[in-house]
């Protein structure tokens, strides 16, 4: 996988939920501010090198665990979740494989990356899809993301694995998203 962060931004919309996760923990909200320091996060369209967000979230896993980053990610998926239904990109009574196709639509438009990196569908089925990683997202605050978007669909016995992991050596991150 290519991890360069290198010329990779996205919109401020994803520091800005990073940070809700925190505001009532002063300590904590301010350290993980000051990685944006020097950027305007104020709109959320504004653009914020990856590498920012990428710092937060492992700074979140290195101090608080990784369970406390995949809440921040099922977070971040509710959000993602209300932001895709607002633009349209599927109705209130899409299906899990529907939102998993507005994610990789929404990454790449909410990420700028000249090599077009984000999310790409392996497989789907009737109840899984499995869900490569191409960015250089945290890897564990993807297992929260996922989980996050298809709770929102109402479906039950969700489960988010990892079928293929980088910290294991393979090329890409995994994910097999799957429910009843």
């Amino acid at each position: 996988m290519n991890n360069s962060t290198n010329g990779v931004s996205l919109y401020a919309a994803f520091i800005q939920d990073v940070l809700k996760n925190y505001k009532d923990s002063n300590d904590d909200y301010n350290k993980l501010i000051s990685f944006a320091n020097g950027y305007d996060i104020s709109q959320p369209f504004n653009l914020i090198p990856m590498e920012v967000y990428n710092n937060m979230c492992n700074w979140i896993e290195e101090n608080f665990g990784k369970f406390n980053l995949i809440r921040v990610g099922r977070n971040i998926g509710e959000t993602a979740y209300q932001g895709m239904l607002n633009n349209n990109l599927f109705l209130s009574d899409a299906t899990p494989t529907q939102i998993m196709e507005a994610l990789v639509i929404v990454a790449s438009q909410m990420i700028q990356d000249k090599s077009g990196r984000g999310w790409k569908i392996v497989e789907k089925k009737a109840n899984f899809v499995v869900m490569q990683r191409t960015q250089t997202f945290n890897s564990v605050l993807q297992l929260g993301l996922l989980d996050g978007l298809i709770r929102k669909t109402g479906v039950s016995g969700i489960k988010v694995e990892y079928i293929k992991e980088v910290a294991n050596g393979d090329e890409f991150d995994e994910y097999k998203v799957s429910w009843l």
